[in-house]
């Protein structure tokens, strides 16, 4: 399959998920007209189509047929689309898909609740599937999707709480222990696993073509986290250095702070303790709304210049957040030691590993996989996981 077949098929699948999820969210808008459009805003962002393809071609490849599978497909993108949300707001992220963050543009508590809907919107579709694949797969599918959640919650979980206790001392296991929770089990695993359950596949050799799914899965966001910090930000469409922003455990930081000299590595885990600031660059410290009410008050003799001035101030360092958030100068220090200890090759080199791994493990499934489309597109995902740009 080449480059240009592998993105048209990752396109189509995706919008036979966006078509679905369409028909899952509700088409009378009279009561929550304002929730159901929100919910289709990141759904139908540009992106990779990745889970309902995996989805997808895993079904169609062990024979099963596109309409036993494509509501799993979608219920995937729903809980796919309302993670992103929440953890765009635990992360205070600034950009997703190219756009700005749900959060950003609505407030947290619309997107919260946007998030929220989209979870609880993904059950009925679910249950539909029995009408389709009968009641046996069906609840084998919702015993999948039960642990996917479950892995994911506790995965976000563990990375938060390093965050929070400011911990560093880990290792590349621990790192690939937390990505394969909180990434391969919604990204990779699950999306699988759903379309050989579709497929009605035996349990063992559905085990056999998750293991592929999650070496495959953490190869992917061994590259996720590169991009994050080498890549564009036009191809990539999320901040580039967000994850040094956020503090992130990723494995080029890690690997940074196993190398860099006790000095290096103090004043960096000092610098990643540091909250992100909360302004957005180009958004004024002091609001103009304030601003001319604090003219207005100078002009009727109730404040004094001075005074206008201090509250000024005040608000200019309420709004960099003082001393207590990190500068471009400490984010830049950051990559400085990251490309000194040579932490991004390091990353690369154990991206490639992986790679090599669920190249192995897909090579054992290929005996019960049909030779088709849908197969060279599981076959093509392995070199597309570190040859993406986004």
């Amino acid at each position: 399959m080449t480059p240009a077949e592998l993105i048209h098929y990752l396109e189509e699948c995706r919008a036979l998920a966006a078509a679905e999820i369409r028909r899952i969210i509700p088409a009378d808008r009279r009561s929550g007209g304002a929730l159901y459009e929100l919910m289709l805003d990141y759904p139908l962002r540009e992106a990779k189509g990745l889970r309902p393809a995996l989805c997808i071609a895993t079904c169609r490849a062990l024979g099963g047929k596109l309409e036993a599978v494509v509501r799993s497909a979608a219920v995937l993108e729903l809980y796919h689309n309302a993670f992103l949300i929440h953890d765009d707001i635990e992360d205070e992220s600034l950009m997703r898909r190219g756009g700005m963050t749900l959060h950003r543009a609505h407030g947290v508590p619309v997107a919260v609740n946007v998030g929220d809907a989209m979870l609880a919107l993904s059950l009925q579709p679910l249950l539909d599937n029995v009408g389709v694949i009968g009641l046996g797969p069906s609840l084998r599918i919702l015993q999948a999707v039960a642990r996917m959640t479950r892995e994911s919650v506790e995965g976000q979980a563990l990375e938060l709480d390093w965050v929070r206790r400011e911990v560093w001392d880990l290792s590349d296991d621990d790192y690939i222990h937390m990505v394969e929770q909180k990434t391969c089990w919604y990204s990779f695993i699950t999306p699988v696993v759903l379309g050989a359950i579709a497929a009605r596949l035996d349990p063992e050799r559905t085990e056999r073509i998750a293991e592929f799914a999650r070496r495959l899965g953490v190869a992917f966001q061994i590259q996720d986290d590169v991009l994050n910090l080498a890549g564009d930000v036009g191809e990539y469409g999320k901040e580039i250095g967000g994850d040094l922003w956020e503090g992130k455990r990723t494995l080029m930081l890690l690997h940074m702070m196993r190398h860099a000299t006790p000095e290096e590595r103090a004043e960096a885990a000092r610098i990643l303790s540091l909250a992100r600031p909360r302004g957005v660059e180009g958004e004024p410290a002091v609001p103009p709304a304030i601003d001319a009410t604090l003219a207005r008050l100078v002009d009727r003799g109730e404040l004094t210049p001075t005074g206008r001035d201090q509250v000024r101030a005040a608000l200019e360092e309420a709004h960099r957040g003082g001393d207590t958030v990190k500068t471009t100068e400490q984010v830049r220090f950051l990559q400085e030691l990251i490309a000194r200890y040579d932490s991004i090759e390091h990353a690369r080199a154990v991206a490639r590993a992986w790679v090599e791994e669920a190249q192995r493990a897909l090579d054992d499934c290929k005996g019960w996989l049909l030779p088709s489309a849908h197969r060279d597109l599981l076959e093509a995902l392995v070199s597309y996981v570190l040859d993406r740009v986004r």
